[in-house]
Protein backbone atom coordinates (compact mmCIF):
# COMPACT_ATOMS: atom_id res chain seq x y z
CA UNK A 1 0.00 0.00 0.00
CA UNK A 2 0.63 3.48 -0.77
CA UNK A 3 1.42 5.26 2.80
CA UNK A 4 1.11 9.21 3.61
CA UNK A 5 4.67 11.26 2.62
CA UNK A 6 4.87 8.79 -0.52
CA UNK A 7 5.23 9.93 -4.10
CA UNK A 8 1.95 8.95 -5.46
CA UNK A 9 2.39 6.40 -8.20
CA UNK A 10 1.12 8.45 -11.68
CA UNK A 11 -1.05 6.69 -13.90
CA UNK A 12 -3.11 7.23 -16.86
CA UNK A 13 -6.20 5.64 -17.40
CA UNK A 14 -9.94 5.83 -19.15
CA UNK A 15 -12.38 7.95 -16.98
CA UNK A 16 -15.68 8.41 -17.30
CA UNK A 17 -16.87 11.40 -16.63
CA UNK A 18 -20.30 11.38 -18.98
CA UNK A 19 -17.83 10.71 -22.01
CA UNK A 20 -15.09 8.20 -22.03
CA UNK A 21 -12.00 10.32 -22.08
CA UNK A 22 -8.20 10.05 -21.14
CA UNK A 23 -6.83 10.94 -17.34
CA UNK A 24 -3.49 11.41 -16.24
CA UNK A 25 -3.27 11.72 -12.42
CA UNK A 26 -0.24 14.56 -13.45
CA UNK A 27 -2.45 16.35 -15.19
CA UNK A 28 -4.96 17.34 -11.91
CA UNK A 29 -1.96 17.49 -9.67
CA UNK A 30 -0.86 21.32 -9.18
CA UNK A 31 -4.49 22.46 -9.11
CA UNK A 32 -5.36 21.50 -5.64
CA UNK A 33 -5.77 18.54 -3.54
CA UNK A 34 -6.42 15.33 -5.41
CA UNK A 35 -9.37 12.94 -3.51
CA UNK A 36 -8.84 9.26 -5.36
CA UNK A 37 -11.19 6.75 -3.94
CA UNK A 38 -10.72 3.02 -4.68
CA UNK A 39 -13.09 0.44 -4.84
CA UNK A 40 -13.62 -2.71 -5.45
CA UNK A 41 -17.00 -2.60 -8.38
CA UNK A 42 -19.93 -0.46 -9.07
CA UNK A 43 -23.53 -0.93 -8.55
CA UNK A 44 -22.33 -2.69 -4.96
CA UNK A 45 -23.90 -1.79 -2.28
CA UNK A 46 -20.90 -0.96 -0.40
CA UNK A 47 -19.78 1.10 -3.08
CA UNK A 48 -22.50 2.83 -4.18
CA UNK A 49 -23.07 3.80 -0.18
CA UNK A 50 -19.26 5.33 -0.65
CA UNK A 51 -19.69 7.28 -4.25
CA UNK A 52 -23.00 8.30 -2.38
CA UNK A 53 -21.26 9.90 0.59
CA UNK A 54 -18.28 11.44 -1.38
CA UNK A 55 -21.28 13.01 -3.73
CA UNK A 56 -22.56 14.42 -0.56
CA UNK A 57 -19.48 16.02 1.08
CA UNK A 58 -18.52 17.25 -3.00
CA UNK A 59 -18.92 20.68 -1.60
CA UNK A 60 -16.81 20.80 0.88
CA UNK A 61 -14.07 19.35 -1.23
CA UNK A 62 -14.92 21.88 -3.76
CA UNK A 63 -14.55 24.32 -1.66
CA UNK A 64 -11.33 23.62 -0.19
CA UNK A 65 -10.21 23.20 -3.86
CA UNK A 66 -10.14 19.37 -4.33
CA UNK A 67 -10.78 17.53 -7.11
CA UNK A 68 -12.46 13.95 -6.54
CA UNK A 69 -11.96 10.73 -8.52
CA UNK A 70 -13.18 7.11 -8.02
CA UNK A 71 -11.05 4.31 -9.15
CA UNK A 72 -12.21 0.71 -9.81
CA UNK A 73 -11.42 -1.68 -12.41
CA UNK A 74 -14.83 -1.50 -14.44
CA UNK A 75 -15.31 -0.46 -17.83
CA UNK A 76 -15.74 3.32 -18.20
CA UNK A 77 -19.17 2.74 -20.25
CA UNK A 78 -20.09 0.94 -16.44
CA UNK A 79 -18.66 3.56 -14.61
CA UNK A 80 -20.91 6.28 -16.76
CA UNK A 81 -23.84 4.23 -16.01
CA UNK A 82 -23.42 4.45 -12.36
CA UNK A 83 -22.33 7.50 -12.37
CA UNK A 84 -25.35 8.38 -13.94
CA UNK A 85 -27.35 5.99 -11.86
CA UNK A 86 -26.26 7.91 -8.48
CA UNK A 87 -26.04 11.49 -9.58
CA UNK A 88 -22.16 11.74 -9.31
CA UNK A 89 -20.62 14.78 -10.17
CA UNK A 90 -17.06 13.66 -9.85
CA UNK A 91 -15.40 11.25 -12.39
CA UNK A 92 -14.83 8.37 -12.24
CA UNK A 93 -11.54 6.35 -13.54
CA UNK A 94 -11.62 2.94 -15.28
CA UNK A 95 -8.31 0.92 -14.15
CA UNK A 96 -9.42 -2.01 -16.58
CA UNK A 97 -5.88 -3.93 -16.58
CA UNK A 98 -5.52 -3.07 -12.57
CA UNK A 99 -2.34 -1.10 -13.10
CA UNK A 100 -3.05 1.64 -11.40
CA UNK A 101 -4.70 -0.98 -8.53
CA UNK A 102 -1.34 -2.68 -8.31
CA UNK A 103 0.63 0.09 -8.59
CA UNK A 104 -0.61 1.45 -5.10
CA UNK A 105 -0.80 -2.12 -3.60
CA UNK A 106 -4.34 -2.35 -3.26
CA UNK A 107 -5.11 -5.59 -4.93
CA UNK A 108 -7.89 -7.75 -3.40
CA UNK A 109 -10.04 -11.02 -4.42
CA UNK A 110 -13.62 -11.07 -3.10
CA UNK A 111 -13.69 -14.93 -3.87
CA UNK A 112 -17.86 -14.49 -2.38
CA UNK A 113 -18.87 -12.16 -5.32
CA UNK A 114 -16.38 -13.97 -7.85
CA UNK A 115 -14.03 -10.82 -8.43
CA UNK A 116 -10.62 -11.19 -8.79
CA UNK A 117 -8.01 -8.42 -8.74
CA UNK A 118 -10.32 -5.91 -7.69
CA UNK A 119 -9.41 -2.50 -5.70
CA UNK A 120 -9.85 -2.97 -1.93
CA UNK A 121 -11.89 0.58 -0.95
CA UNK A 122 -9.02 2.80 -0.15
CA UNK A 123 -8.64 6.64 -0.25
CA UNK A 124 -5.73 8.94 -0.80
CA UNK A 125 -5.28 12.52 -0.83
CA UNK A 126 -2.55 13.74 -3.44
CA UNK A 127 -1.07 17.11 -2.64
CA UNK A 128 -0.29 20.01 -5.07
CA UNK A 129 3.05 18.30 -5.26
CA UNK A 130 2.11 14.93 -5.69
CA UNK A 131 2.50 13.65 -2.30
CA UNK A 132 0.26 11.41 -0.50
CA UNK A 133 -0.89 13.26 2.68
CA UNK A 134 -3.68 11.12 3.75
CA UNK A 135 -4.09 7.50 3.28
CA UNK A 136 -6.69 5.08 4.25
CA UNK A 137 -7.22 1.47 3.54
CA UNK A 138 -10.46 -0.67 4.42
CA UNK A 139 -9.68 -3.71 6.63
CA UNK A 140 -12.70 -5.38 4.91
CA UNK A 141 -14.35 -4.25 1.33
CA UNK A 142 -17.85 -3.12 3.20
CA UNK A 143 -15.57 -0.92 5.68
CA UNK A 144 -16.47 3.15 4.60
CA UNK A 145 -13.58 5.80 5.32
CA UNK A 146 -14.35 8.19 8.08
CA UNK A 147 -15.84 11.00 5.67
CA UNK A 148 -15.45 13.52 8.40
CA UNK A 149 -11.72 12.99 8.92
CA UNK A 150 -11.31 12.94 4.82
CA UNK A 151 -12.58 16.49 4.87
CA UNK A 152 -10.24 17.53 7.31
CA UNK A 153 -7.36 15.80 5.39
CA UNK A 154 -8.42 17.61 2.36
CA UNK A 155 -8.64 21.16 3.75
CA UNK A 156 -5.68 20.84 5.10
CA UNK A 157 -3.68 19.49 2.49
Amino acid sequence: MVSEGDDAPEFTNKVANGDVEEFSLSDAVGDGPVVLAFFPGAFTPPCSNEMVALEDHIDDFEDAGASVYGVSADSPFSLNAFRDEHDLSFSLVSDMNRETISSYGLETDIEDLGLYGVANRAVYVVDEEGEISYAWEAESPENEPDYDELVDAVQSA
